[in-house]
């Protein structure tokens, strides 16, 4: 799994206009799934998620983690991710994993998200999305898991 998270001060995804998930401070992140993904990896990605090190503390070093600040987490769905980028000028799909189990491994995220965190959004997997944001720093990391 990939993952890009951003350090937001605010973000909102919309789907055909409408407001579908929106945070406050804390972390957009894109996930991406790949063929080998698994509960266990999606399970290992949220942990970090929570407990990544990226936010300021009293003294301004990234000291803090989304549990600490009682942050919003959004997730948002993206398989481009994935894609494999190595080579030529357009990118490849076959990297990335078939929409039935993206689906349910980025469902298996979100529940989990839900049952440990308090403040957790989503956008709408498969839709054409519009993702707004203000980058706090900026502040962006790709994990991989």
């Amino acid at each position: 799994m990939r993952a890009l998270l951003q350090r937001v001060r605010s973000a909102h995804v919309e789907v055909a206009g409408e407001t579908v998930g929106a945070i406050d401070q804390g972390l957009l992140v894109l996930v991406g799934v790949e063929p080998g993904d698994d509960e266990a990896k999606a399970d290992k990605l949220l942990k970090r998620l929570l407990d990544y090190r990226v936010f300021n503390d009293p003294a301004g070093r990234m000291n803090l983690s989304l549990r600490d600040i009682d942050g919003g987490l959004l997730l948002v769905s993206q398989f481009t991710l994935a894609a494999d980028t190595r080579k030529g000028l357009r990118p490849g799909f076959s990297t990335a994993a078939a929409p039935e189990q993206a689906a349910a491994l980025y469902d298996h995220l979100l529940q989990r998200a839900g049952a440990l965190h308090s403040r957790v959004a989503s956008g709408r997997f498969g839709a054409d999305m519009q993702v707004h944001l203000v980058n706090d720093g900026p502040v962006t990391f790709l994990l991989e898991i």
